[in-house]
């Protein structure tokens, strides 16, 4: 089980990497671009699932950002556990992660190809 702080590690460990707080949540930046941010569920959140008659994970949610669309439906494709998507994310190029779930080597990876699709090409290099 991968937590909040497990995704800082990774973060600040890539090249100018900030940590900021946005509302009371926890986003990690690259060049000024948010390339992974804490999402706790919302009252309508919770409400979509339950009318689509899913189960939310109780556990810590994270949001990351995607080059665009189509690096997103490559990602979800894989079906890597822990990986998923939610209506409120339809059309934007960014997907969760639920931290109970997901293997810490995958989310390692996911950390990694968020910042990398929010860097600067002079650090990609």
């Amino acid at each position: 089980m991968a937590t909040y702080d497990d995704v800082a590690r990774v973060a600040v460990g890539l090249a100018e990497v900030t940590e900021t707080d946005r509302r009371g949540t926890r986003v990690w930046n690259v060049a000024g671009k948010a390339f992974a941010w804490e999402r706790p569920f919302t009252g309508a959140d919770r409400k979509r699932f339950a009318a689509a008659g899913i189960e939310p994970t109780a556990g810590p949610v994270l949001a990351l950002a995607c080059a665009d669309l189509q690096e997103k439906g490559a990602v979800l494709s894989q079906g890597t556990p822990g990986l998923f998507d939610m209506e409120h994310f339809h059309g934007y190029a960014a997907y969760l992660v639920a931290l109970d779930d997901v293997a810490d080597t995958d989310l390692e990876v996911a950390v990694q190809d968020a910042w990398a699709a929010k860097a600067p090409d002079r650090l990609l290099r």
